[in-house]
């Protein structure tokens, strides 16, 4: 039963984090800060910022405002949220400067785009944060002009300097917002990229696996049809040498000579067969091909088989794989009959061609006392290794009892041969 295919997977998509991930993070923040209180301190010597509070308190909003950033990949909207709002708080009640702090609000915003797997809470978040600047920018650019001290060339200034804020401020934002999609989208394919690879890593992996179980079960196939069959003749024939030893030796010499001629046949052919498998190719001169069938129904001749040989149509012009298959099922053909049906039984095999296929069939008529032939020996091959074989060229295999008595084996295979066209 082959397994169902596993269900697509629908769940959004989520970066992963790299090892040493919060290492990192938290080394980032403690820079930051550092940098922050040392540029607080600094614009505090040049009086270059008149700060709302003292400036020891102004430090340590610096320091504040960059912790977070030690959780930006594992919690980006909360990270971005807890550093606008405090930036402005410090902004408001006690000051803060304006380099270490802009770098911290920009990986807020930019962490979000970049690591928050809900893009929809990420697009709305960055908004809601993005409009919150601006009209906190907005009403502290409003609460600068209603200043009475600011002149007429003041407001002029300022308005220049309010005008660039703004400027500056949405390409601030708006290069965090882009940047951090792009990371998002960046890492996304890679990771789908990385799963792709590793997809076809285990596609590779599997062919690789059928492909030498593919390879153990032809060598099985090929050394069950060579071995089972000559040694059941060399089995037979030994057998009736030792019973007719005493009384006719010449016929008890006769049958030993036929059981050296199966040995050296199968060393033949066991040669062959590591000669295939050495090279890596089939040797197509040395297999066995349907021109060779006489050879085969006679050699089950000599051995005391009633076996027949009928050729019907022309001889039939297939690929040497598809030969060497009809050859193997003719063979276990005749070697099951010889094993289950008995020494009495007689055996037919036919092979017709046609304009479209070629038909081989092994019959007996079941004299030999056979309840039923079994699917398979005791080695497994059998039937399902035939079958396993016809198969293989695109042909098919039909096994089973007759009406009248007797076993019949069919085998069909298409005169023309594709691969790609296999059932």
């Amino acid at each position: 039963m082959r397994p169902s295919p596993a269900a697509p997977d629908t769940s959004p998509p989520h970066r992963t984090l790299q090892p040493g991930w919060r290492r990192r993070d938290a080394l980032g923040a403690c820079v930051l800060a550092l940098a922050g209180v040392e540029l607080v301190y600094l614009s505090d010597f040049m009086q270059a910022v008149p700060w709302k509070a003292d400036v020891g308190w102004v430090a340590l909003g610096a320091v504040v405002l960059a912790a977070p950033l030690a959780w930006r990949r594992r919690f980006p909207v909360a990270v971005m949220v807890a550093v606008s709002f405090m930036y402005f708080a410090l902004g408001t009640w006690a000051g803060i400067e304006m380099y270490a702090s802009q770098v911290v609000l920009f990986l807020g915003f930019y962490s979000v785009g970049a690591w928050c797997p809900d893009r929809r809470r990420a697009t709305w978040s960055r908004a809601a944060v993005a409009v919150g600047m601006a009209v906190w920018l907005g009403w502290s650019t409003v609460d600068q002009f209603t200043d009475p001290e600011v002149g007429e060339r003041g407001v002029n200034a300022y308005m220049a300097i309010a005008a660039i804020q703004f400027l500056v401020n949405i390409a601030y934002f708006a290069g965090a917002w882009v940047f951090g999609d792009r990371a998002w989208n960046a890492a996304i394919e890679r990771q789908e990229l990385e799963a792709a690879h590793a997809e076809i890593r285990q596609q590779q992996d599997r062919l690789a696996e059928q492909a030498v179980s593919l390879e153990r079960l032809r060598i099985a196939r090929e050394l069950h049809d060579v071995v089972a069959h000559h040694v059941t003749a060399m089995g037979v024939q030994a057998g009736a040498a030792r019973l007719s030893m005493a009384r006719d030796p010449d016929a008890a010499a006769a049958h030993l000579r036929g059981v050296e001629s199966s040995a050296r046949d199968a060393v033949s052919e066991l040669k062959t067969m590591v000669h295939t498998l050495r090279d890596g190719e089939e040797a197509p001169d040395s297999l066995p091909r349907l021109a060779d069938l006489n050879a085969l129904v006679e050699e089950a001749r000599t051995i005391g088989q009633r076996a027949e040989l009928h050729r019907i149509g022309p001889e039939p012009q297939l690929p040497p794989p598809a030969q060497l298959a009809l050859y193997r099922t003719a063979q276990e053909g005749l070697t099951n009959a010889r094993k289950h049906a008995g020494p009495r039984a007689s055996v037919a095999v036919r092979l017709r061609t046609g304009a479209e296929r070629v038909e081989l069939e092994v019959s007996d008529d079941g004299r030999g006392g056979r309840v039923g032939a079994p699917a398979s020996d005791g080695a497994g091959m059998g039937v399902p290794g035939m079958r396993e074989r016809i198969t293989s060229v695109g042909g098919t295999l039909e096994a089973g009892p007759k009406p009248g008595g007797g076993w019949l084996v069919r085998a069909t295979v298409p005169t023309r041969h594709d691969p790609e066209e296999r059932p």
